[in-house]
């Protein structure tokens, strides 16, 4: 049970979803942030900018961001959740691009302070052929994750108990994206 009754069935809305209907007044504003940044167009396909919010939220030990995340990530990478599992288990040997590896360990270092992200980070992206834009989208894609986690984790919500219940939400948010999540 949640730290503070959100007013929805906890087992309907899991994770994050509560605290969102809980107060939809902020809850909206963060949902656009997450279409924003993980659906909208960019040069990064929608199942990378996912698998650095699983990454970070995996690091972050928040297990439902990191179930849905990683679901929602593995439904849109050809590889799906074998590649995934890779990546959370060790970034080094995962069969990942070098831009991206280079980009997740950027996430890695928001994921313990903005502090940690070195101009050497940032120049090992770039010599793998990062954009500015992919720099500066991976550092806000791990800092909102930061804040989701803590959001969620801080909230003492619960997963979802039916793990089936992230592939059913991954088909959604494929489909239909962040905007209809309340």
């Amino acid at each position: 049970m949640a730290h503070i009754e959100l007013g929805v069935d906890e087992a309907e809305f899991p994770g994050i979803r509560g605290p969102l209907s809980f107060r939809p007044e902020t809850g909206q504003p963060l949902l656009e942030l997450v279409e924003v940044l993980l659906r909208g167009p960019h040069p990064l396909t929608p199942g990378e900018r996912e698998l650095i919010a699983a990454y970070v939220s995996g690091r972050n030990e928040c297990t439902y961001c990191c179930s849905a995340h990683s679901a929602y990530a593995a439904a849109q990478l050809d590889e799906g959740m074998t590649l995934v599992d890779q990546v959370r288990a060790d970034l080094d040997s995962a069969p990942v691009s070098a831009k991206l590896r280079a980009l997740l360990r950027i996430a890695g270092a928001v994921q313990v302070s903005g502090r940690e992200v070195t101009p050497e980070l940032v120049e090992a992206a770039r010599a793998e052929g990062a954009t500015d834009l992919e720099i500066h989208d991976t550092v806000l894609i791990a800092a909102a994750f930061c804040m989701f986690n803590r959001y969620v984790d801080g909230l003492g919500t619960r997963p979802a108990a039916d793990p089936g219940w992230y592939a059913k939400a991954s088909e959604r948010i494929v489909h239909a994206g962040y905007r209809r999540v309340l």
